[in-house]
């Protein structure tokens, strides 16, 4: 199946939705916001564990000239289905839901049961890794290959040193390239790449400071990366498919070295309100947690919370291959 093709099925879901089905990709567009907000959890994680990631990447790569010319002449309507503009503002008006409310539901969780957090996360990743073992065969040597470089990638990033300094605009305009990017693919969190650029304490003061030039700049590089990068995963995807989702399990496994619930800090960064936070930290066994940090390990919340997080993927995948195989008939997705 080729990427019109399948871009084409994913526009004609959407033209004609029922409250449920906006509800249930607004309800995915939290949980991407929810996901982004967590340090080394990306909304591409969560967009591939609810579903919807081929969906959300070819209907970005419908934002190009025609959808231009459609808006230029006038064709409001023909524009919008074209670029699958429901299902896009849905997921973005759920995603900015998410991070809304991630201000007092995951901050607070990360603050006080970061492990049990962690686990429940490794816990979305195994069973998403779990689902998505269909779509290559594991005895191939080139998906293997494609497995090995994802889950090299995703470990590597999180051994990588922190940037310094202060950042020119050209450096702001190729950092928000690079960090769209890795928002969007799963494994990869976009704010834990700013702080290896060394611009993420530049773009949180420019933010509280609304420093309009920098934001400006540093947002016209995410619409290009954007623009671009999800291009190019819409051809991998459609012509590499099994490579493509060897690349995506293998970011997916590099990412439960960075979960990992137990973890010694090794070095810190300082916010904008002078106060120290974790830049990178190193694994630990959970018995020996306790005498390291002076905290419990919660190991039984822990393990509890991982069988949770498999529990719940299973369960939506469930509900959601109900629900398609329910609207099947009147073309649904």
């Amino acid at each position: 199946m080729n990427s019109s093709h399948k871009t084409d099925q994913a526009q004609q879901a959407w033209q004609a939705t029922s409250p449920r089905d906006c509800g249930l990709v607004y309800s995915k567009g939290i949980a991407m916001g929810l996901g982004d907000s967590v340090p080394g959890v990306s909304g591409g994680t969560i967009a591939v564990i609810t579903g919807i990631y081929e969906t959300l990447i070819h209907s970005i790569c419908r934002v190009d000239l025609v959808l231009l010319r459609l808006v230029l002449s006038g064709q409001w309507r023909q524009g919008w289905r074209h670029c699958n503009g429901t299902f896009l503002l849905l997921l973005l008006i759920g995603i900015l839901s998410g991070l809304l409310l991630s201000a007092r539901t995951v901050l607070f969780l990360l603050d006080n049961y970061f492990a049990p957090l962690m686990s429940f996360f490794i816990g979305l990743v195994l069973a998403s890794t779990w689902l998505l073992r269909t779509e290559l065969n594991w005895r191939h040597p080139g998906n293997l290959i494609a497995v090995l470089l994802g889950i090299l990638l995703t470990s590597g990033v999180g051994l990588l040193e922190a940037g310094s300094g202060e950042p020119s605009l050209i450096y702001l305009l190729f950092c928000g390239a690079v960090a769209i990017s890795a928002m969007i693919l799963p494994g990869l969190s976009g704010a834990f790449i700013l702080l290896l650029l060394g611009a993420y304490e530049t773009m949180l003061q420019a933010l509280l400071g609304l420093e309009l030039l920098r934001i400006a700049v540093f947002f016209s590089g995410c619409i290009f990366g954007l623009l671009a990068f999800s291009r190019l995963l819409d051809w991998l995807l459609s012509n590499w498919h099994q490579r493509s989702y060897g690349f995506i399990c293998g970011l997916l496994l590099g990412s439960l070295s960075v979960l990992w619930p137990w973890q010694q800090p090794l070095s810190f960064y300082t916010d904008s309100d002078g106060v120290q936070q974790v830049l990178r930290s190193q694994n630990v066994s959970p018995l020996d947690y306790e005498q390291l940090s002076g905290q419990p390990p919660l190991l039984l919340i822990s393990l509890v919370a991982v069988g949770a997080g498999i529990a719940l993927v299973l369960g939506l995948h469930r509900s959601f291959r109900n629900s398609d195989q329910a609207g099947s008939a009147r073309g649904k997705v």
